[in-house]
């Protein structure tokens, strides 16, 4: 499998809390109900995140200036989506904390399409399909999944 199959499947696990959280967090009542929503997100995105730029970022670094370019925007996304659920947990304000999370989801959303139509295709044309596929293994190990 390769590397960009298997994130663009963490992907589409991503979408379905993001739906379940952006119907449900306009009506919570709870300031600790959404920051607790906001750690389980945070607790899986960083590893996703970790995964991408380790895998497949480093990868492109060969091909693609880090400084500058999608490989930039790509990882000071990443610190944009986690420094916004990390200071969520600092709020004490129920309509603040709830903001932030709907607005790092949304830039989650955003960041990963990018990645689907810019980054993954840019992946698959500058990197071999047998490396793609070294990737994906690496990727799967890391998550101890068989393949």
């Amino acid at each position: 499998m390769k590397v960009t199959d298997a994130l663009l499947g963490e992907h589409g696990v991503f979408y379905a809390q993001f739906d379940y959280l952006e119907k449900n967090i306009p009506h919570a009542k709870d300031l600790v109900l959404v920051k607790s929503q906001s750690a389980m997100l945070a607790a899986a995105l960083a590893p996703h995140a970790h995964l991408e730029d380790e895998l497949l970022f480093i990868a492109l670094e060969a091909h693609i200036d880090p400084q500058s370019g999608p490989l930039a925007v790509m990882r000071m996304e990443h610190n944009e989506i986690e420094g916004s659920l990390e200071r969520l947990q600092e709020l004490q304000d129920l309509t603040e904390a709830k903001n932030l999370l709907l607005h790092a989801i949304q830039t989650a959303r955003a960041h990963f399409a990018k990645e689907e139509q810019v980054l993954f295709p840019l992946a698959s044309q500058m990197l071999e399909a047998k490396k793609l596929s070294l990737l994906g293994a690496n990727w799967a190990e890391s998550r101890k999944v068989r393949v």
